[in-house]
């Protein structure tokens, strides 16, 4: 199976939410899906009855699909954005390596 980018998905979503869809409605579908999320947790962490047909990764890709779809409408580009984002905690937080340093660390080794 081929690998998936973030470029790739937001290209994806871009084209698939080009019309008719805000981002206010998608962020309402994403605040249903985080809800799913906790339905499915409180499930398998025994808080709740497990009706058997929970699927955490089915909820967390939904979960993932909106947020990104929020961001390919609005055109941020969320690899640049996670790399600045992550460089930025590291350094408050004083982190090491930082996202960037080991992408460039995961390319000399393979």
């Amino acid at each position: 199976m081929k690998q998936l980018t973030f470029q790739e998905l937001q290209s994806y979503l871009a084209l698939k939410y080009k019309e008719g869809r805000t981002s206010s409605s998608l962020f309402m579908k994403l605040v249903e899906e985080i809800g799913e999320v906790a339905e499915v947790l409180n499930q398998l962490e025994g808080r709740k009855e497990n009706k058997g047909d929970t699927s955490l990764e089915k909820e967390l890709v939904d979960v993932i699909h909106y947020a990104v779809a929020i961001a390919s409408i609005n055109h941020i580009d969320l690899t640049k954005a996670i790399i600045k984002k992550d460089k930025q905690a590291a350094m408050k937080y004083n982190q090491s390596p930082n996202l960037e340093e080991f992408l460039l660390l995961q390319k000399k080794v393979h």
